[in-house]
């Protein structure tokens, strides 16, 4: 796979119109939607802070979101190379943003916070070191320049 590239397409479009585009501040909705070829569309919207709506996914969650997906899609991978059986992975991630005084920001930290449950006989020393190998291999956390720690917690069945 070295040397590969891959595409990846999507659409956003402006949903919040309401009668008079952008003629002023509180004038129109944050609303948008976003699409990808042959994909369901995501609801999305601003940070409620920035007047969005909060029923709705907004860019802060998604990045946070994928760090997290990407993170566990290479562990399970990995995982299931080493010998190590998962049988529950959740992970309660969050994402720290800091706006700076001309309205801008950025964000400063995630934390991934993998809650991993093994089968009986899984090396649990395995299954933690496989966390900082998932973390360097994931795509989206070598993509973006604050860090990303994982703490995670590995339980046993039963």
């Amino acid at each position: 796979m070295a040397g590969r590239e891959h595409r990846y397409d999507t659409t956003v479009t402006w949903t919040g119109n309401q009668g008079s585009g952008t003629s002023g501040y509180k004038a129109y909705s944050r609303d948008l939607e976003i699409a990808a070829p042959g994909k369901p569309p995501i609801p999305g919207s601003a940070d409620p802070a920035f007047r969005g709506d909060p029923a709705r996914y907004n860019p802060e969650d998604m990045l946070v979101a994928s760090l997290s997906a990407c993170h566990m899609l290479w562990y399970l991978h990995l995982c299931a190379v080493n010998g190590v059986t998962v049988t529950a992975y959740s992970d309660p991630a969050s994402g720290t943003m800091a706006e700076d005084a001309s309205g801008g920001g950025r964000f400063t930290e995630v934390v991934l916070r993998p809650q991993v449950t093994l089968a009986a006989g899984s090396d649990p020393a395995k299954a933690v070191a496989l966390h900082h190998e998932a973390h360097e291999k994931c795509f989206i956390a070598n993509s973006v320049t604050f860090p990303v720690r994982v703490e995670a917690r590995i339980t046993g069945e039963g």
